[in-house]
């Protein structure tokens, strides 16, 4: 079944049930899912590597992308 499918589907029993329960659980889960910090949600690599991303920003060790396209042309 495709995602539009099932969203036809869930969008009928939705609309043909009478259990407020029912609909207070539903609306639970979306309001949960759309409260979720991005940050949570990436793994433990990628925290790493943008904690150590942030550190060479602090320590100056980082180029910006005016200097880096300047190398390039002087090494053409």
């Amino acid at each position: 079944m495709n995602i539009e499918a099932t969203k036809i589907e869930l969008m009928k029993l939705l609309l043909n049930t009478q259990k407020e329960s029912v609909l207070e659980k539903i609306k639970d889960i979306f309001q949960k899912e759309s409260s979720k910090d991005w940050w949570e949600e990436l793994s433990k690599e990628e925290h790493q590597d943008i904690e150590l991303g942030l550190k060479d920003e602090e320590n100056g060790q980082i180029k910006s992308h005016q200097n880096v396209m300047k190398s390039f042309d002087e090494w053409k």
